[in-house]
């Protein structure tokens, strides 16, 4: 597998923008619907992304993970 380099501040952006889009859908009910209606299937929905986002986020250092592992 390639190792991929990412500078701090790009992994920060980065972490930033998958909260932004992932807060988004969360808060809007329209947003879901869309991203729903442009995935069309219905095994993959907005809940997904959101998670997918999450862990990403965490792998980026952009959380403590507790979407992910529930909090103490």
């Amino acid at each position: 597998m390639k190792v991929v380099k990412l500078d701090a501040m790009d992994a920060i952006e980065l972490s930033e923008m998958l909260e932004f889009v992932k807060d988004w859908l969360t808060t809007d009910d329209q947003a879901k619907a869309r991203f729903a209606q442009f995935v069309g299937c219905p095994g993959y929905d907005a809940a997904d992304l959101c998670a997918d986002a999450d862990r990403f986020v965490f792998l980026l250092g952009g959380n403590d993970g507790e979407y992910l592992f529930g909090q103490d």
